[in-house]
């Protein structure tokens, strides 16, 4: 017992590997700045590497894990019309969190007016050095313009289970085909559904110990990334002329993060903020890392799980869901970027194009994928409801990457706290299996 006690906890080896990995892409920075050598390269070789397989491990497991335990959950539940109040329960919290999200986002960027302090030169300069990147968002979301209006319903549903999950961007339809296969299992005699819910009962735990197995690796894993990240940053200038912006989001995002989900889980579950914090700290730092709610998902389940108390009867039905459809960090950045670009652009925005706003960002939230820099491609359909250029985008990109680390932490802990309050609507919220409180410091 005294050993356990001794051991450093996971969400601090996390923090560690942070701090160590922004040291060594900082000195690697500053030794190439001062003697031209090529530090840069090496940890761009040698480093950046483990934290690519890291991400890759994590992302690999994510699809075999919705499989299991959404077809287990599913299954348990004996009675579809549960899982037809928690799905409605769950989207409508969902896309009220997401409204809530866009509007504080509004009302900053509306208060602190972050663009009204950029220079026409500055402007300039950005556009004309993230033209292509920019170009790229919009011809991909031009193509998501052509489709009908029904389209994003008829994608939801696979012609072919294995192409679908040959790919963490169709995680929408793989959560489709669980739920759709559990429900069979609930409708066939339980004699026959026995042999097929003893499988996924043991697929589910060899793939809940894979993931303890990855999580081992998670400190280097994040070390690397981190390290990566400093040594391919843009150039500092290009981050100050935008720190404004960069503080108008975060201040929204840590709003959310710090103020927002606690309030939720305290007036809907009676869970301390301690006790919230504690619990899916290290889903947090690692979604701060991956800038991934896919690949964070299956360490957002297991500490949903084993230290917030959500039955896995919940939380494998909510955790996936959200990290498809619940982008609230994403949707508060769409709104405070739509209205920054239009800021320097000396567009006026009346209310009613704020409104379409959040209409737009929250309705597009549900179609962003959970992966790194997807939120991008929805901001252009956020731009063209706004009537904003959309070659604006090209005025942030310089410092979306760190943002879009920022903004994952809220996703991943939107989901969590979701999960606590359908688990509370339905009984099944219960004393975490893992206690260790007393370590919290």
């Amino acid at each position: 017992m005294s050993n356990k006690k001794n051991t450093l906890a996971l969400h601090w080896k996390i923090l560690i590997g942070m701090v160590l990995g922004l040291i060594i892409g900082i000195v690697a920075v500053q030794i190439d700045g001062e003697t031209g050598t090529m530090a840069k390269q090496l940890v761009t070789d040698w480093v950046k590497p483990f934290g690519t397989i890291f991400i890759n491990m994590l992302k690999l497991i994510a699809m075999p894990l919705i499989i299991a335990s959404l077809i287990k959950g599913v299954s348990d539940l004996q009675d579809i019309s549960k899982l037809s109040k928690m799905g409605f329960r769950t989207i409508a919290i969902y896309i009220l969190t997401t409204v809530i999200a866009v509007t504080i986002g509004l009302v900053l960027v509306n208060t602190l007016k972050p663009g009204a302090g950029v220079s026409e030169k500055t402007r300039d300069s950005l556009i004309h050095e993230y033209a292509g990147e920019a170009t790229k968002r919009i011809e991909a979301a031009n193509e998501q313009a052509k489709q009908g209006p029904l389209q994003a319903l008829v994608d939801i549903v696979p012609n072919n289970f294995f192409q679908a999950a040959s790919s963490n961007r169709n995680m929408l339809q793989v959560i489709f085909f669980a739920v759709f296969f559990g429900i069979g299992i609930i409708l066939i005699p339980p004699e026959k559904a026995q042999p097929l819910k003893d499988f996924f009962d043991g697929f589910n735990e060899v793939v809940l110990k894979l993931v303890d197995l990855i999580m081992l690796m998670a400190p280097i894993g994040v070390l690397a990334l981190l390290a990566g990240l400093v040594v391919e940053a843009p150039s500092a200038d290009l981050f100050l002329a935008l720190l404004s912006y960069s503080v108008t989001v975060v201040a929204g995002l840590a709003i959310l993060i710090i103020f927002f989900y606690p309030t939720l889980v305290k007036l809907t579950t009676g869970k301390s903020p301690k006790f919230f914090f504690k619990g899916i700290s290290p889903a947090q730092l690692l979604a701060f890392s991956t800038s991934s709610s896919a690949a964070t998902l299956p360490v957002t389940m297991e500490r949903v799980e084993e230290h917030l108390g959500v039955d896995k009867e919940v939380s494998s039905f909510v955790l996936p869901v959200g990290a498809t459809i619940n982008m609230d960090g994403t949707s508060l950045y769409q709104a405070v970027a739509a209205v920054f670009i239009a800021q320097v652009m000396g567009i006026h925005l009346g209310l009613e194009a704020q409104l379409s706003i959040v209409l737009t960002a929250t309705l597009a939230s549900i179609g962003s994928a959970a992966v790194p820099g997807a939120g991008m491609v929805m901001l252009v359909i956020v731009l063209n409801a706004a009537g904003i250029p959309e070659a604006g985008l090209a005025l942030i990109f310089a410092v979306d990457r760190p943002l879009d680390m920022m903004r994952t932490i809220a996703n991943v802990t939107g989901d969590a706290t979701v999960s606590m309050m359908v688990a509370k609507s339905v009984n099944k919220l219960h004393d975490p299996k893992v206690k260790e409180w007393d370590d919290f410091a």
